[in-house]
């Protein structure tokens, strides 16, 4: 079986990409992907993995959460997401460090499933908005006290990547920049799903509502009906071209007060996230969906 994990990051997607997956679920299990509740799950695998920290999981194990989580016959893929699968807001930085415990926990999923093929989901964010965000789901009284006063310019998501990619050099890994998201959210969701580009899903197009002005909505979707069977990257050039002329500006733009930050600060972090997104991309065996 295929167990294709969606571990985050923290305050990328919140949610909608699961939630889409479930939307079609039932089109889903004709092609043998099942998108359990994340009721079912998300209690259960957080035990599971606590007893894993102790010591070597029962034989057991992979059956006690087939069962308790599947409620197909059959399952050839198996899909499971969780923003805490790497640990918890707090404990997603540690200093200049992004996720310490993430190999790890793939390790405990490894024990889990260790005779199924797992992948790994996972969503970037600039560093100069994820932290504010990250902050607000941590006890921490500030961006500061949070990296334990460690300089914000010295974290790399390429330092987690190629952490994973060391202890697991044979998962397929999956990225992608959260930025990037409504250009590129149909394929996302397809190759969570594992299914071809050309099965039609619901809520493929989802997330321009959030960025494009209403009237442009309409006319793109208008554009869209009129033109079934468009590529990926037919899909992606419409999209591109409707925002040029119907974005919206102000949905679009993040505003920041954090304490200490400049907009110099911004601007450098936003310099270095995109060099990073490049160091990544030339990680062997790192899959990056980009627009």
């Amino acid at each position: 079986m295929q167990v294709a994990l969606h571990a985050g990051a923290h305050m990328t997607d919140e949610g909608r990409l699961i939630t889409c997956l479930a939307s079609n679920r039932e089109t889903l299990a004709r092609f043998g992907t099942n998108v359990p509740p994340t009721v079912s799950y998300h209690k259960l695998l957080r035990d599971i993995l606590q007893l894993a920290q102790k010591g070597p999981l029962s034989d057991e194990a992979r059956e006690v959460v087939v069962d308790a989580i599947s409620t197909e016959d059959v399952t050839d893929r198996l899909v499971l997401s969780n923003h805490g699968f790497f640990g918890t807001p707090k404990m997603a930085v540690a200093g200049p460090i992004l996720y310490p415990a993430a190999d790890k926990r793939l390790s405990q999923f490894r024990q889990i499933f260790a005779d199924d093929r797992l992948e790994l989901f996972f969503g970037l964010r600039n560093p100069a908005m994820f932290l504010p965000a990250l902050l607000h789901g941590t006890p921490y009284s500030s961006v500061a006290r949070m990296l334990d006063d460690n300089d914000p310019t010295a974290i790399r998501w390429s330092e987690l990547i190629a952490r994973i990619r060391n202890a697991h050099p044979d998962l397929p890994i999956t990225v992608w920049c959260n930025e990037d998201t409504p250009m590129i959210w149909s394929q996302i969701v397809r190759e969570m799903a594992g299914i071809d580009a050309t099965v039609p899903i619901t809520g493929e197009f989802a997330l321009l509502s959030e960025i494009m002005t209403k009237p442009g909505l309409q006319r793109f979707n208008a554009y869209v009906d009129s033109h079934p069977g468009m590529t990926e990257v037919q899909k992606r050039r419409v999209i591109a071209a409707f925002l040029d002329k119907f974005a919206d500006e102000a949905a679009i733009e993040e505003e920041l007060d954090v304490p200490g930050w400049t907009e110099d600060v911004v601007t450098r972090l936003t310099e270095l996230y995109d060099e990073d997104i490049y160091e990544i991309q030339r990680l062997d065996g790192i899959q990056m969906i980009t627009p």
